[in-house]
Formats: structure tokens, sequence, C-alpha cells
């Protein structure tokens, strides 16, 4: 009997220590899933970039990033002001970008002249002037990257241009529209320096406010979709594009 007793309080032991481990077990995985829980909401927070990438890497995560989200303020600062310096004498003083370019390398090599010559009478060393040289990489790297961008633009144009997609058409319509007025308004020189401007200011501002922006955005885009369907449901729908392309590749058989 005692025998028997000692064996039912053995057993009773292993089954409260493995009650105990699957309780402790399931308490970590609770926890475990906290986390993945709040990965989970934070995945579907709506976001500009489509994806949880910090500002500074989309934009390359380069000096140039550096530059744009302000993390020297003297450099940002300096580019800028200028950036506003030409932009003032090109457009609001009508400076000519040649007279500007000959009347700045007139004064300086005037300048170094001048003093490589009385160097000599003053005892002093002549200046130091660096030789330039262009690297081959960095050309062919630059021609490589327009060479690709005109080539996604030819394809998206080709793209638009093939009547596949009236979603895709009107936005480009839209832009283009949109471009034209905005051109008309300014010229070259001052839409350039507008878009400089907010190059060095949006993604500053968009970085500090994130989530404010994220939420304000989420709802503009809600709203645009809902607008398209009632457009897509009254208008484009009724449109029949297929029929306007069927018949106008019978013609061209014809």
């Amino acid at each position: 009997m005692a025998e028997h007793d000692e064996s039912t309080t053995l057993m009773e032991k292993i089954v409260e220590k493995i009650n105990d481990h699957d309780g402790s077990s399931s308490s970590f995985s609770d926890e475990d899933d906290r986390p993945s829980h709040t990965n989970a909401l934070k995945s579907k927070i709506y976001r500009i970039f489509g994806k949880e990438k910090p500002v500074h890497k989309v934009l390359g995560g380069g000096k140039l990033a550096d530059v744009m989200l302000w993390r020297n303020k003297k450099i940002s600062a300096s580019v800028l002001g200028g950036a506003t310096v030409l932009w003032i004498l090109f457009e609001l003083l009508e400076y000519p970008l040649i007279t500007l370019v000959c009347h700045i390398l007139i004064v300086s090599l005037a300048i170094l002249f001048l003093w490589s010559n009385a160097s000599k009478f003053i005892n002093k060393s002549p200046p130091e002037i660096p030789e330039v040289v262009l690297p081959e990489k960095c050309i062919l790297a630059v021609a490589s990257a327009l060479t690709t961008e005109i080539n996604r633009a030819l394809a998206v144009a080709r793209e638009v241009a093939s009547g596949r997609d009236l979603k895709e058409f009107l936005g480009v319509i839209a832009g283009l529209w949109v471009l034209s007025i905005v051109g008309n308004k300014f010229n070259f020189l001052t839409l350039l320096y507008i878009v400089f401007v907010l190059l060095h200011t949006v993604p500053f501002v968009y970085e500090k406010h994130e989530d404010k922006v994220n939420s304000f955005a989420e709802k503009a885009i809600i709203e645009i979709k809902k607008q398209y369907a009632v457009l897509d449901e009254k208008v484009l729908s009724k449109i029949p594009i297929q029929q306007l392309l069927g018949q106008l590749k019978d013609k061209k058989r014809d």
C-alpha cells in the first residue's frame, strides 16, 4: 500500500509539472504574439512610400539625402541660400546666365593671375591651383541613369497610348494638363526653383510629422478612390473602348 501511495504521489507531481510547463509555454506564446500583433497593426498603417522605410533611405541614404533632410543645417541652408541667390539674379534682376558665367571667370582668372605674379615680389608662395579632372565612371553612371529614366518614360508613354488602361490614360492626361497650367503661370527657371525648394522642405516636414501626413494621405486616397468609382460607374464604364479599338483594327486590316 505504501508503495502504491508513493507511486500515485509521484504521478501527481509529474502531472503538475507538465501542467505548469504548458501554462508557462502558453504565456510565452501569448507574449510572443503581442509584438507580432503590434507589427501587424503597424503594417496596416498607410504609408505614402508604400513600405516601412525611413525617408532617408527612400531618398537614397547618401549625402544628398542628408542635405534634403537638413541633417547638417549649415550645408542645407547654404545650398538653399545659393539657389535663392541664383534665382534672384536670373529671374528678378534678369541677369543673363552667359554674362554671369563670363564675369565670374574673368574675376577669378584675374585674381589668380595677379596673385601668381605678385607672389614673386612679396616673397610669398603662389596659389596652389588644383587640377580638376572629371572621372569617366561618374559621367558614364549619370548617362546610364538618364538613359534608364528616358527609356522608362518612353515605355510608359507607349503603354498609355496603346489604350489598354483608361485609368492610367486619364491620370497622365490630368497630370500633363496641370503641368501645362503651371508652366503657363511660371517660366522654366521659376518652376525649377519651386521644385528645388519643395525638395528641401517637403521631405523634412514629412519626416517630422510622418504619422499625421500618412493619416491625411490615407483619407485623401480613400476619397479619391470613391470619386473615381462614381465616375467609372456613371461615365467611364459606358464608353465602348474595346469596341472602338476593335473597329480601328478592322479598318487597318481592310
